[in-house]
């Protein structure tokens, strides 16, 4: 997989302030995602670990799942900014790239929600 390398000091690529989230953050997407060969249909805002995943509409599959920065996401998909203010708890999601997330509780997860 060639994956873009990223210089943190000072990177400014992700351009937007997430909380906890710094551009290095790892997150959790599919390999397909990560090099640019399907669109992020799926976002969660976990309440757990607070992580990320950035997911297509399809059943999630393990051998296929692979961990970035979160930077590499946001380059990949601008949009994700629209996102940076989704709560823990709380997912978006869309049926083809170009749409408008839709953002509602996530109802796989089993914590309570962030109310920022």
């Amino acid at each position: 997989m060639a994956l873009r390398r990223h210089n943190f000091a000072g990177e400014a690529s992700f351009g937007i302030v997430v909380p906890y989230q710094p551009p290095n953050c790892a997150v959790i997407t599919f390999r397909d995602i990560a090099e640019n060969r399907a669109p992020i249909l799926h976002v969660s805002h976990d309440s757990d670990d607070h992580g990320w995943q950035f997911l297509s509409l399809e059943d999630a599959q393990v051998d296929k799942a692979v961990i970035v920065c979160f930077s590499h996401i946001v380059d990949s998909d601008p949009t994700i900014r629209d996102l940076a203010d989704l709560p823990t708890g709380r997912r978006a999601w869309r049926r083809s790239k170009g749409e408008p997330w839709i953002r509602e509780l996530n109802p796989d997860d089993r914590e309570e929600p962030d109310t920022l």
